[in-house]
């Protein structure tokens, strides 16, 4: 199934590019780099074992994902609560996923 590897995969990104921004935005060490880079690569890692017919098909479904999963990072990791347009975003992009992954195709 790949709604697993899509949170995954959405986590490992999050991780790495909040790596990157912490270092960049907030003044933090350069040494969140490393840590940032091997979360990103872990990303492109678990994104390829998606089972897909086409990358931009998995690549668009799990656009979706990524926008649930960074909401929720904002909300556990920067202490900033989702308002209702977040949460009303999130659910059309989760549907637009949904269609995108579950489609009958022929």
């Amino acid at each position: 199934m790949s709604l697993p590897l899509f949170a995954l995969a959405a986590l490992a990104e999050i991780a790495g590019c909040f790596a990157f921004w912490h270092v960049v935005r907030a003044g933090g060490s350069p040494l969140w780099l490393a840590p940032g880079v091997l979360s990103l690569v872990a990303f492109a890692a678990l994104l390829t074992q998606v089972e897909a017919d086409a990358a931009g098909r998995a690549f668009a479904a799990y656009g979706g994902i990524y926008i649930l999963a960074s909401l929720g990072w904002m909300w556990a990791a920067e202490g900033v609560r989702p308002d209702r347009f977040d949460a009303l975003g999130a659910a059309i992009c989760l549907a637009g996923a949904c269609v995108i992954l579950f489609a009958p195709r022929g």
